[in-house]
């Protein structure tokens, strides 16, 4: 009989840590708080404790082929990015086909995760749980938490002068569900992510004024992209992932900035990163640019002080009286039904090896799925780390020693914060991450091996998106699909949209366009020796 194995939220990462568990013959039960699937894309008109909250208006920043279970794509009439509700219908409907739900205990609270009295020999844990006001301890073999990181906001009000005395009313955007009640009002939005510059857009057609204020500015991106493509189809791919690492650092800091302004000129807004690292992540939001160019809404720098009824920016100019602050200033992690000491090992930073495994446990029986950020999308990384923390449980891999796992954990925060800069630690390079991820378990596909036996796959494998499909063609976990996928992810990417036939669409030629990018380096490398 397989292993015993709790996992805690039913969202993406539940799902995809129930079906891998499956996959090794382990026997999941999973734990959900609320009364139903999707974690952060199960949206409510309300807030609910620890769970995370979204407004009504969200969509997806990754396109459907690209965030997608590697061997359950998308419909194909559903459009290429999507609102909240198509993606929990996609979750409901994969999470039936692969018999998922039977394995969930709905409106079920995990309390206390502890470690059982012999631990260090069985790897066991002591849970808690509570349903209806009735507490149940159980002992499990394992434990994968899937609780997300879009829970705790980030409140950080001692960080702004004279908050204290402000009169006005202020929310984090946890709290903010849609523009109804807001028309007329001044608004100040705190921050420029995605969630910030959202709420700003939506705002601004309603409010009498919006203005953000960002600190280090961020890039603003459009989903859409060359001949219309869905951006990180276009973007994210093995050859140009490739190029880029083998770059010296400044040409391909130089490219980055240079390809980042081609798409819009920030710095006539205020939008351009200013400081920390210029490759910052970039926001996805295709209508703020407008917005800001007829008015609707103003950038402005970092906050100096509050005063009772207005604000007052570091470049000296004052916006108000202000109705409402939102601090649109992103979520801590937390796991408070577990000693913190098992996750944040290390200076009370959260330190996981590959971003998944504590180190300083005896036994590796405990993995955290879905804490990292990338560029690429969250569906096929949950994925992939979950098979790979689904196989250490049932013993078919192996972790290295403790010093080795600390050491990797240095070795790649140093990079973390040479790329992405001191606020964003959990963030890491799509491609390069589940390659290596995929390496550990069997699925990395062999680029070469592909070329010599499968050109014309090949060739979609490397010049073509890294869609979610890749890490389902070989190895433990095959998905028979896996090819047909990937050879015809372009006709599903165009069938939403093709509505009426003028002629035939012009595929993206990623491989002449990168051709293009190397030219430019190389012609920048020979100005700079000639001078």
């Amino acid at each position: 009989m397989g292993k015993r194995v709790a996992i805690i939220g039913a969202g993406v990462s539940g799902l995809a840590s129930i079906r891998a568990c499956l996959e090794e013959g382990l026997q999941p039960t999973c734990f959900e708080r609320s009364d139903g699937i999707g974690g952060l894309w199960k949206y409510s008109d309300h807030e609910e404790e620890g769970r995370a909250s979204i407004y009504q208006s969200v969509f997806t920043n990754s396109c459907k082929e690209m965030m997608c279970f590697p061997d359950f794509p998308y419909p194909d009439d559903y459009p290429n990015y999507m609102h909240n509700t198509e993606v929990q219908k996609y979750l409901n409907m994969f999470a039936q086909k692969k018999n998922l739900l039977k394995y969930i205990q709905f409106e079920t609270m995990v309390t206390s995760i502890k470690k059982h009295a012999n631990f260090s020999v069985t790897g066991q844990w002591d849970i808690v749980t509570e349903k209806n006001g009735n507490q149940e301890s159980s002992v499990f073999d394992a434990v994968l938490i899937c609780s997300g990181h879009h829970v705790y906001p980030n409140l950080p009000l001692d960080s702004f002068s004279g908050l204290e005395k402000f009169q006005g009313n202020y929310i984090h955007s946890r709290e903010y569900k849609g523009p109804e009640g807001f028309k007329g009002k001044k608004v100040l939005v705190i921050g420029l992510g995605n969630s910030a510059s959202d709420i700003a857009v939506e705002l601004s057609h309603t409010a009498s004024q919006v203005f953000i204020s960002t600190r280090s500015g961020s890039w603003i991106m459009s989903r859409v992209w060359e001949d219309g493509y869905p951006w990180d189809m276009v973007y994210i791919t093995r050859f140009r992932n490739f190029l880029w690492n083998c770059l010296p650092n400044f040409v391909s800091d130089w490219l980055y900035v240079k390809r980042m302004n081609s798409r819009f000129k920030h710095e006539n807004y205020g939008l351009t990163p200013s400081n920390g690292s210029l490759r910052k992540e970039p926001v996805f939001n295709d209508e703020l640019p407008a917005r800001i160019i007829c008015g609707a809404i103003s950038i402005k720098p970092d906050i100096r002080e509050f005063t009772e009824t207005s604000v007052v920016f570091q470049d000296g100019t004052e916006f108000g009286p202000i109705d409402l602050v939102i601090f649109a200033t992103g979520y801590g992690y937390a796991y408070p039904f577990l000693d913190d000491s098992i996750i944040k090992s290390r200076n009370n930073e959260v330190t996981l090896y590959k971003g998944i495994f504590p180190p300083p446990l005896e036994k590796p029986t405990m993995a955290v799925i879905g804490l990292v950020q990338s560029l690429g999308a969250a569906i096929p990384t949950t994925d992939l780390q979950a098979r790979w923390a689904a196989k250490v449980i049932a013993g078919s891999c192996a972790l290295p020693s403790f010093s080795e796992m600390m050491d990797d954990i240095d070795e790649k925060m140093g990079k973390k914060l040479k790329w992405f800069g001191q606020s964003q630690t959990l963030q890491t390079d799509y491609i390069t991450y589940m390659d290596e991820i995929a390496s550990f378990i069997g699925t990395k596909p062999n680029i070469l091996w592909l070329f010599l036996t499968d050109p014309k796959l090949a060739v979609e494998v490397y010049f073509g998106p890294c869609s979610p499909y890749q890490f389902r063609l070989t190895g433990p976990g095959k998905w028979d699909g896996a090819r047909n996928a990937i050879l015809t992810q372009w006709d599903r990417t165009v069938k939403p949209t093709r509505t009426r036939i003028i002629c035939g669409a012009q595929r993206p030629q990623p491989f002449f366009h990168l051709l293009k990018i190397l030219s430019l380096s190389v012609l920048f490398l020979a100005f700079l020796l000639m001078y």
